[in-house]
């Protein structure tokens, strides 16, 4: 299924169920009420449904079954939300192979000096923490910031931790996995290779209001189905500029959820972002934004995550 956050009637946030078919969105709240007569917290926020685990979508999927009426708003009529609005851990990885390659030829263009791949990226999947109060949604303006002059997208495949554990083997990761999201990591490229010279960040070139975008919804691994098999693009003002597949990672989120879970509590509502795609990002090809420019990203199976790059 396609869980979202979104605003509806009632004016606040509400945690629902898309169905495309029907351009309808269920508000479970609202269907708990109208179908048990009594609230149902899990319902509350997509947080408190992570933390009711099995049952809780047992009961959505009870909800869907009987889709109360009265309980139901026109998709096109709400405005969706990221679907965890701040999520309870945010990191995010760099797992495709041609984006670390490409990022590095860019550079080495620019400066003239060698760019190999560090050899610990093949020993490692690495990664860092984002800054989780920064996560806006589908169709909200994302906010170049004063201090920069050269701003870039990235298209990703976010993975939502929905079972917290410690210590997870790749083999057992699908079952820690609540669902799949696309994640735009917004960049201030001048800001983040200055920074990075310094031997940590990225810091300011990836921590500004508005930077990490999530949605449209989050789609269900039963629905989804293998996440290392998905088509991925990317199109800026309508025009494809760049993308690939995510079974191009060399390192998987099976890798990944073992490689964060070692030695550390990896908690539901944890995300987990693949790191961009091969040509996933403009710098790759060597080409710029404006402000006004409108990105789509747009994965198999989850749908497309569209915002526009606005200049105060």
């Amino acid at each position: 299924m396609k869980l979202a956050t979104y605003i509806g009637l009632h004016k606040r946030p509400r945690l629902g169920v898309v169905d495309l078919e029907q351009r309808a969105v269920l508000d479970l709240a609202a269907a708990a009420e109208a179908v048990h007569r009594r609230p149902d917290p899990s319902f509350s926020d997509m947080l408190a449904l992570i933390d009711s685990a099995g049952p809780g979508l047992a009961r959505v999927d009870e909800l869907v079954r009987e889709w109360p009426s009265e309980a139901v708003d026109d998709l096109d009529g709400v405005t969706l939300l990221a679907p965890i609005p701040i999520p309870r851990q945010l990191r995010d990885a760099m797992a495709f192979e041609e984006h670390v390659r490409n990022s590095r030829k860019q550079v080495e263009q620019r400066t003239g000096r060698p760019q190999k791949i560090p050899e610990v990226w093949y020993d490692r999947p690495v990664y860092y923490k984002c800054n989780r109060f920064n996560v806006v949604g589908h169709e909200a303006d994302v906010v170049w910031p004063s201090f920069s002059e050269w701003m870039d997208y990235e298209l990703e495949l976010a993975c939502v931790i929905g079972r917290t554990g410690r210590d997870i083997t790749a083999a057992n990761a699908p079952a820690h996995v609540f669902g799949f999201t696309i994640y735009n990591d917004f960049s201030a490229r001048d800001v983040q290779f200055e920074e990075m010279r310094a031997g940590l960040g990225p810091a300011k070139g990836k921590d500004f209001d508005t930077g990490n975008v999530f949605g449209p919804w989050i789609v269900t691994p039963d629905e989804l189905g293998d996440p290392h098999a998905l088509a991925m693009e990317v199109r800026v003002d309508g025009e494809r500029w760049g993308g690939g597949h995510s079974s191009a990672m060399h390192w998987t989120f099976w890798d990944l959820i073992a490689h964060v879970s070692r030695g550390e509590t990896l908690y539901a509502g944890e995300i987990i972002g693949s790191g961009t795609v091969g040509t996933g990002s403009a710098h790759e090809l060597g080409r710029t934004l404006s402000p006004g420019t409108v990105i789509e990203l747009e994965i198999e199976k989850i749908g497309v995550l569209r915002n526009r790059l606005i200049k105060p």
